[in-house]
C-alpha cells in the first residue's frame, strides 16, 4: 500500500498549509490573502491527491476584505478538530472593516462556517490551536518584540472556544531556536509520546525560511531547544537550488502511525525567481529520541516521496471552463476582496461569463471585474474567446496576468481615437505602464492567448481571416516575489474595465488553461 508522490502535492499559490486527520480523511487549509472566497479547503485520503471542498470564508457578511492590500487579508490559518467540530483560527490583516485574530467553526468543513469570534485579547499573528488529552483548549500565536527588527515571541494561553476569551495568563513559550532568530512564527503544538512538541517557522518566508522545533514535558514549558535546529531548510543549498523558502510546516499522523509533514516552499525558474508563489510540499517524518526528523537520509525536500497509504486519486476537471453553470466555479476562480456581484454574471447570456466594465482597475485596492485562477505551471497555455466591441474611449476587456497592483500584464481590446479597436499588450512594472505590443482588430469574437516558456510570456490574438498573430512577448521575471515582493503567486484570467457610469460589458464564451505541450 505504498505509492510514490511527486512534489509539490498542491501546486500554485497555496501557502501556509495546515493539515488534520479525522478518521481516514485529511483536511487542509491555506492562506488566501486578498482573494475571495477566502481560506481554501481541501480534502484527501492519501495526503497527495487533494480535492477542493470549498472555502471557510464564502459569505459577504462574514468578513469585510474591502481595502486590503495585495498581500494583506487572510494570513496563515490553523485547522484543528475537537469535540466533533472543526475549528479554524486565522489573522485578517488590514482592510476597512474589523481585523485581527479570529476563530470560526463548522460541523462539516465542506459546509457552512460560522461567523467570526474575534479574539481581541490577542496580539500579533499566526494563531494556532492545541487541544490537550484532557480536552483543554489552548491558543498560540506569534507577536513582535517591541523595538526589534523581526524579533518575535511565541505565546500561549488557555482559550474558551465559545466566547473567544483567554483563560489564565498568557505565557511566552519560545523566542526562536537560533541566535538572533528572526520571525519565529507559525507555531504548531503536538503531544507525541509524552512530549509537547512545538514546531515553528523561522527566518522569514523567503530564501532563509526554516523549520525549527522545541519540546517540553509540560504544556506551559520550559521548552527545550533542539540542538540540531533547523530541522529542515534549503537556505544552505544556495539561491540556484530549484526549491527555496522551505518552512511553515504542520505534522499529521496516519492511522497506521506513520508521520508526514506538509509545508510551503517555492519552485525557482528563470534565475532566482518564483512566480507561482509558495506551494504545498510533502515530506516523510520519523521520530528519533523524541525529535522529528524530516526526510531521513535526505534532509531536504525531495521531488518524490514514498507514501504508506492506499493511493486515492479524485476525478480531475478538464482544462476548459465553458461557463455553463449558473455559478462561478470557485474551486478554480477567485475574485479580489469580495463577492463582486456587480462585476460579473453567468446568467445574462447563458453559456458565457459576462464582465461589466467597472471603473475599478487592477492598480487599485478595490474589487475590479477580474476573475482569476492560480498559475500552477512554469510552461502553460491559456486561451479564451471574447465577444467585445469597445463603444467609447477607456472601455477595455481581455485577460490579465496579475501579481499585485504594481506588477501585472494585460492583453486588452480597447478603442482607438478614430473609432476602431486594437488589442494592446501592457506591462505594469513597479507602477509604470509600458505598451509592449499592439495590433488592430475588427468587431466580433476573437481569441486571446498566452503561452509561457519559462519566463517568456507570449501573447497572441486570433481572428478570421488572419488567424493567430503574436502581439508581443514579456519577460515575466518582474512578476516573481523576488522582484514584486509580497506573499502571493501569479493569478490569470478575464479582466475588464471602463469609465464610471458606463453600462458596457464583455462576454467570454470559454477559458482554457493547462500545461504546455512539449
Amino acid at each position: 500500500m505504498t505509492f510514490t508522490a511527486t512534489n509539490p502535492v498542491l501546486p500554485g499559490c497555496f501557502p501556509d498549509p495546515s493539515v488534520i486527520r479525522v478518521g481516514q480523511d485529511y483536511y487542509l487549509a491555506s492562506s488566501s490573502f486578498a482573494y475571495y472566497p477566502a481560506i481554501p479547503l481541501h480534502h484527501s485520503r492519501d495526503l497527495v491527491h487533494w480535492r477542493p471542498i470549498g472555502h471557510a470564508v464564502d459569505r459577504a457578511d462574514q468578513f469585510d476584505l474591502g481595502g486590503v492590500r495585495a498581500s494583506g487579508g487572510m494570513y496563515a490559518p490553523t485547522l484543528r478538530y475537537a469535540g466533533g467540530r472543526f475549528h479554524l483560527v486565522c489573522t485578517l490583516v488590514g482592510g476597512l472593516g474589523a481585523a485581527g485574530n479570529f476563530l470560526i467553526s463548522a460541523d462539516d468543513p465542506a459546509g457552512d462556517w460560522s461567523d467570526p469570534v474575534w479574539l481581541p485579547e490577542t496580539a500579533g499573528f499566526d494563531p494556532s490551536l492545541f487541544f490537550d488529552d484532557d480536552g483543554s483548549a489552548y491558543l498560540l500565536g506569534a507577536r513582535p518584540l517591541p523595538g526589534t527588527d523581526g524579533r518575535t515571541e511565541v505565546w500561549m494561553s488557555g482559550l474558551d472556544l465559545e466566547s473567544g476569551k483567554l483563560v489564565g495568563p498568557d505565557r511566552v513559550l519560545f523566542n526562536g531556536a537560533l541566535v538572533d532568530a528572526r520571525w519565529a512564527e507559525g507555531p504548531h503544538l503536538y503531544k507525541v509520546d509524552g512530549w509537547y512538541v512545538l514546531l515553528l517557522a523561522e527566518g522569514g518566508t523567503a530564501h532563509d525560511h526554516a523549520v525549527t522545533v522545541a519540546r517540553s514535558r509540560d504544556v506551559t514549558g520550559p521548552y527545550e531547544n533542539h540542538p540540531g535546529n533547523p530541522v529542515l531548510t534549503h537556505r544552505h543549498l544556495g539561491r540556484s537550488y530549484p526549491v527555496s523558502g522551505v518552512g511553515h510546516a504542520d505534522l499529521v499522523q496516519t492511522p497506521a502511525g506513520d508521520w508526514y509533514a506538509l509545508m510551503l516552499a517555492s519552485r525557482i525558474y528563470g534565475g532566482p525567481h518564483s512566480n507561482l508563489g509558495r506551494e504545498t510540499f510533502l515530506a516523510k517524518v520519523e521520530w528519533e529520541h523524541g525529535w522529528p526528523v524530516f526526510n531521513p537520509g535526505a534532509g531536504r525536500l525531495t521531488d518524490h516521496v514514498d507514501v504508506a497509504l492506499p493511493e486515492h486519486p479524485w476525478p480531475v476537471a478538464g482544462p476548459v471552463d465553458h461557463f455553463d453553470a449558473g455559478e462561478l466555479d470557485t474551486a478554480v476562480w477567485n475574485l479580489l476582496r469580495g463577492p463582486a456581484a456587480d462585476a460579473y454574471s453567468l446568467t445574462e447570456r447563458p453559456g458565457h461569463l459576462r464582465l461589466r466594465l467597472l471603473p475599478q482597475t487592477l492598480a487599485e485596492k478595490s474589487t475590479p471585474a477580474f476573475v482569476g485562477r492560480r498559475q500552477q505551471h512554469f510552461d502553460l497555455t491559456a486561451e479564451t474567446e471574447l465577444d467585445f466591441t469597445p463603444a467609447a474611449p477607456g472601455e477595455a476587456a481581455g485577460i490579465a496576468v496579475l501579481q499585485n497592483p504594481e506588477h501585472h500584464i494585460t492583453l486588452l481590446v480597447t478603442a482607438t481615437p478614430d473609432g476602431g479597436a486594437v488589442v494592446q499588450l501592457t506591462e505594469r512594472n513597479a507602477g509604470t505602464d509600458t505598451v509592449r505590443g499592439e495590433l488592430p482588430v475588427r468587431p466580433g469574437p476573437l481569441r486571446l492567448g498566452l503561452r509561457t516558456r519559462g519566463q517568456d510570456h507570449i501573447f497572441t490574438v486570433a481572428q478570421a481571416p488572419e488567424g493567430r498573430r503574436e502581439v508581443g512577448t514579456v519577460d515575466g521575471r518582474f512578476l516573481s516575489s523576488q522582484v514584486a515582493g509580497g506573499f502571493t503567486g501569479v493569478y490569470l484570467g478575464p479582466y475588464a474595465t471602463g469609465p464610471a457610469g458606463g453600462e458596457g460589458h464583455a462576454d467570454y464564451d470559454w477559458f482554457r488553461y493547462g500545461p504546455a505541450a512539449d
